[in-house]
């Protein structure tokens, strides 16, 4: 098969399109010819600073598909269905073996690229909204780096419960699209002191949630935070270090939640909202936002414009 892979970590140059051998599945797996790859912020943040576990390494948490082989003891998936899955590795191929359990079925009336981008992007806004953050209706939000992937899932799915939604980025275009999706105000953290903002926005009392999945924007986020209010961080796409000062935070007795979500997709609940999530994008209840699609064979490209380009959402691949 063929699949974007490196022998080393470093910049996207490091990326190679080369044949390699097809994955082989254990009994509790299945085989999926890959339709659509998302690059999550994780596979820059791996093949940037990682060194990959052996040769020909094939980096990629996300992908969609169609199943072309089960394993013996796979009951619940056949060949021929339509997935979307997720693993900690080997999304960037034509070829990819993932447990049986950490697949979705694709709904007939959701495209491959989007369904690819649901589990990580909405799974993980969901997680940190609601099952971390505890969120309200009437509470407000604010979400850091609100025009990622995580950032545009968790303004939609604030905004749906009747949260006030403070959303953070900057460029023109990012700013002007993200009220469409449900963002009560935009502040553009290239222009003026997110915090300053807040507090404006809030008169001085602050957020009740702050989601933030930048990480180096922990002490700012803290800073916004509501006594009593709450703090979850996931991820690190600042690729920056995690220590922050607590004083102030237990002075204000307010809690910190670290989510990564990699061990939590196999939970019951979790993987029950991710099939709650693509029944909602197919209604039209939910949109999966897109910037660009490559071919798998420009992985360098993609990789590139996803770390570069500052997208709008996600980065699609197509082997």
């Amino acid at each position: 098969m063929k699949a974007a892979v490196y022998d080393k970590a470093g910049a996207p140059e490091v990326l190679e399109y080369r044949d390699v051998a097809d994955p082989k599945i254990g009994p509790d797996d299945v085989l999926i010819a890959t339709t659509a790859i998302s690059i999550e912020g994780g596979d820059l943040i791996n093949r940037r600073t990682v060194p990959p576990s052996g040769s020909a390494w094939v980096v990629g948490y996300a992908a969609s598909g169609q199943v072309v082989e089960v394993g013996a003891n796979v009951r619940n998936r056949k060949v021929g269905d339509e997935v979307t899955a997720f693993n900690m590795q080997g999304s960037h191929a034509e070829l990819w073996a993932v447990p049986a359990n950490h697949t979705w079925i694709v709904p007939s009336g959701v495209d491959a690229g989007s369904a690819a981008v649901v589990p990580i992007s909405f799974g993980t806004a969901h997680y940190c909204l609601f099952a971390k953050g505890g969120l309200r209706t009437g509470e407000t939000v604010l979400i850091q780096a609100a025009a990622g992937g995580v950032g545009l899932a968790a303004v939609q799915l604030a905004s749906r419960i009747g949260a006030r939604v403070i959303a953070v980025s900057s460029g023109k275009r990012r700013l002007d699209k993200i009220p469409s999706l449900g963002a009560d105000y935009v502040i553009d953290r290239s222009s003026g002191d997110v915090v300053d903002a807040v507090q404006h926005i809030t008169k001085g009392k602050g957020v009740d949630l702050v989601i933030d999945p930048v990480g180096v924007t922990l002490s700012r986020s803290l800073a916004t935070v509501a006594p009593e209010g709450r703090l979850v961080f996931v991820g690190n796409a600042g690729g920056g270090g995690l220590s922050v000062d607590l004083w102030s935070a237990m002075q204000s007795n307010q809690t910190l939640y670290g989510v990564f979500m990699g061990p939590l997709l196999e939970r019951y609940h979790v993987r029950s909202t991710i099939d709650k999530l693509l029944s909602a994008l197919e209604k039209g209840e939910i949109r999966v936002m897109i910037e660009r699609m490559f071919p798998l064979s420009q992985a360098r490209d993609a990789h590139e414009f996803a770390e570069e380009a500052k997208p709008l959402g996600r980065v699609i691949m197509i082997p």
